[in-house]
């Protein structure tokens, strides 16, 4: 993590310095003896995290934040001798508030909450990377796919290279290069076929799984692992142990709690991103 220090106190600079080199992942970018030095440094550097003083003179921390909008706004960790603007750091989105003279137990706690935070916005980048990767698939040519599918690793699949071959089964493992296109659903002493492009998402319920088709739900006789091995890695992603979910239908992914995410889709269908299946997704197509 690339951190920025902003102080006009040298003494207060270098006990942050001494406790943010104890951190193996730190890399210290400069330090700012004022406001408007700051605002240039941020511009030039992009650190990751600000450790960054409220009352200094000409401009204050909030001063900064200020002039930065509009452009990339960095983690702000503030580090001051006044308790009276804690809540307005928080209205600012700031990772934490510690006050001087800087405990070192405050501090790192203060900072692991950075180093979360981090990781959770890397991880939602290289997710919506691969939301797009899935959407030039699905909406481009041959060139799109075979460069998608050299990236998974995989051949392309929705019923191979023979349009009059059968798909296969649910709940049979698909041969290599060939995922299914159809599942069959028996319902009401009928049978019918459900195109898996027109499937936005799958649920789990013990040895039955629903297929959730707009407003209408097919319940099926199947265990959700078996039928993840029939589905196209590139279009269907496992995002929870009973939920696998159409890449397609997703429109937007907001940060929860503990590294989890929820996944929103078209129709707003909120479905929950596990820690878990977010590296399993991510690893789909190598991002």
């Amino acid at each position: 993590m690339r951190v920025l220090i902003v102080d006009d106190e040298t003494l207060a600079r270098q006990r942050v310095r001494r406790l943010l080199q104890n951190e193996s992942d730190v890399e210290i970018v400069g330090e700012a003896e004022s406001g408007l030095e700051a605002v240039e440094m941020i511009r030039a550097l992009r650190p990751d995290l600000v450790c960054l003083d409220v009352q200094m003179p000409g401009l204050d921390g909030f001063g900064v934040l200020r002039e930065i909008e509009g452009g990339p706004v960095p983690m702000v960790l503030f580090v001051t001798a006044y308790d009276e603007h804690a809540q307005r750091a928080f209205d600012v989105h700031a990772v934490d508030y510690v006050l001087k003279p800087v405990d070192g137990d405050r501090f790192r706690a203060a900072f692991e909450k950075a180093r979360k935070q981090r990781a959770n916005a890397v991880a939602a980048e290289r997710l919506g990377e691969l939301l797009e990767t899935v959407r030039r698939l699905a909406d481009g040519g041959g060139e799109a796919r075979d460069g998608a599918a050299a990236l998974a690793g995989l051949a392309l699949g929705a019923g191979g290279s023979s349009a009059a071959a059968a798909p296969p089964a649910a709940g049979a493992a698909a041969p290599s290069g060939s995922y299914a296109s159809r599942i069959l659903v028996k319902q009401d002493g009928r049978m019918f076929f459900v195109k898996t492009t027109e499937i936005d998402w799958i649920e789990a319920d013990r040895n039955y799984v629903r297929l959730h088709v707009g407003k209408t739900a097919h319940t099926i006789r199947e265990r959700i692992s078996h039928l993840e091995e029939t589905l196209d890695p590139r279009l269907f992603a496992r995002i929870h142990r009973s939920t696998i979910v159409n890449l397609n239908r997703v429109r937007e992914m907001q940060q929860w709690f503990s590294g989890d995410y929820v996944v929103i889709l078209e129709d707003g269908t909120r479905l929950r991103l596990s820690r878990h299946y977010r590296d399993r997704v991510e690893k789909q197509v190598g991002v």
